[in-house]
């Protein structure tokens, strides 16, 4: 047994790769390879657990991606065999204190009860082992994790430590939660997978929301491969096969700021695609997407200032970045609100109409790769429109810049559609 402990140890500290002055990057923990494994019975879920602590004994100092540890999970039974879940801290996990990134709730006493998201997590069969940051409430203000990517380098936010925590072999499966690109973005800096899923699909009962008709779940994996895994544990549907030939509409967002690195893995992705036989052609409505991507901080205002309305009225104890936001929400008038609202109805509409024949919209994932710094967590604008819609989001993983630094390929699929957009990502990964 002393042995094997051994080698468990070697192998989940992987390779690191220097690129660059500050580039280094770690294995993450394939979920379907552990799964195999524990199958087989090569491993034993408490062998998993035990590697998962070790990792973060490893890597923590460094990346400061946790801020509780249950001393003594209970291991779960069902499809996913027992294997170690992160949970951001947001979200209610029963023996643990719900913080959300702030000095309000640095006494907060621990839950009494797990979300419902985590009992459905914990009903497919994963262990839920500790709480990662969050910036603060969700919002922009950052927690202290780091890049495991780059460390020099911001991991997104705001499930920043959901993200560092898959991304560094910590776990090989972690909840987050995204209200404009608080899981596409992280996952796109940190080079790993993400879904988000459709507004609505789960309930979101023990999660400290910031804004309700727009707060979704998400979950973070290695690869697209793991994500279809997860799901299907999930929901107890199939696993979707890879769709090698999708037909994609592509989104090249270039009125959003998109980097040159970026355009180019966007270019490199459909160009592999259409090589391989899927069918992808230009998205026709980029005016559309300007109209959503400026309504959606409206109604992000305009609802957080009211769902967060105790904070608001502490606001001197807030960061300067959420304070203006719940002071900008509470000027947003009823109509104001109403008007932003309307334009995401009508926008979803078209939008059906425009994607009836296609699989999904491929585009950017962020902007370009993650920002250096640590103070900020890069920009949202690449998912405020599709957020704004509810749509399920996927992002898939392979490609980087000269520097060595990930580009995350956003997938945006259709209405209760996360089935479908999954077998869509797959097959994208291949290319």
């Amino acid at each position: 047994m002393a042995a094997r402990r051994q080698r468990l140890r070697h192998g989940l500290l992987g390779r690191r790769r220097r690129v660059g002055a500050t580039v280094t990057t770690w294995n993450p923990w394939s979920l379907r390879e552990l799964i195999t494994d524990l199958a087989a019975g090569r491993t034993t879920p408490a062998e998993a657990l035990e590697r998962s602590r070790s990792r973060i004994a490893d890597t923590d100092p460094v990346l400061r991606a946790w801020v509780e540890h249950l001393p003594e999970p209970a291991l779960a039974e069902g499809p996913l065999r027992g294997v170690p879940l992160a949970v951001k801290d947001i979200i209610d996990l029963a023996g643990a204190p719900t913080r959300c990134g702030s000095a309000l709730r640095a006494d907060a006493p621990a839950a009494t009860a797990d979300a419902a998201i985590v009992r459905a997590w914990r009903a497919a069969g994963a262990t839920p082992i500790g709480k990662t940051v969050t910036t603060e409430f969700a919002f922009f203000s950052p927690g202290p994790t780091r890049n495991p990517a780059a460390p020099e380098h911001t991991p997104g936010g705001s499930s920043s430590g959901s993200a560092a925590a898959v991304a560094s072999g910590q776990v090989p499966l972690a909840l987050g939660s995204q209200t404009a690109g608080s899981v596409t973005r992280p996952a796109a800096f940190c080079g790993i997978a993400s879904l988000v899923l459709g507004h609505g699909r789960f309930p979101t009962d023990g999660v400290v929301g910031l804004a309700p008709s727009l707060d979704s779940h998400g979950v973070f994996t290695a690869s697209a491969d793991d994500l279809a895994l997860a799901w299907s544990a999930l929901t107890g549907t199939p696993e979707p096969p890879p769709n090698r030939a999708p037909r994609l509409l592509r989104w090249n967002a270039s009125a959003l700021g998109v980097d040159d690195a970026m355009s180019a893995a966007l270019e490199k992705t459909c160009a592999n695609l259409t090589d391989r036989g899927a069918v992808v052609t230009a998205f026709p409505e980029d005016q559309l997407i300007a109209e959503l991507t400026e309504a959606h901080p409206v109604v992000m205002a305009y609802e957080a200032a009211r769902e967060r309305a105790e904070e608001l009225a502490a606001a001197d104890r807030l960061s300067d970045h959420l304070a203006t936001l719940l002071r900008t929400g509470a000027a947003i008038t009823d109509a104001e609100h109403d008007e932003a609202r309307r334009v995401v109805v009508e926008a979803d509409r078209r939008l059906a109409r425009l994607t009836e024949s296609c699989d999904a919209v491929i585009g950017p994932a962020a902007q370009g790769p993650a920002p250096r710094g640590l103070d900020a967590t890069g920009n949202p604008v690449m998912s405020r429109a599709w957020q704004a819609l509810g749509l399920p989001t996927a992002v898939v993983t392979g490609l980087r810049d000269e520097r060595g630094l990930p580009l995350g390929i956003q997938l945006i699929g259709h209405h209760d559609g996360e089935t479908a957009l999954l077998a869509t990502a797959r097959g994208v990964e291949g290319a």
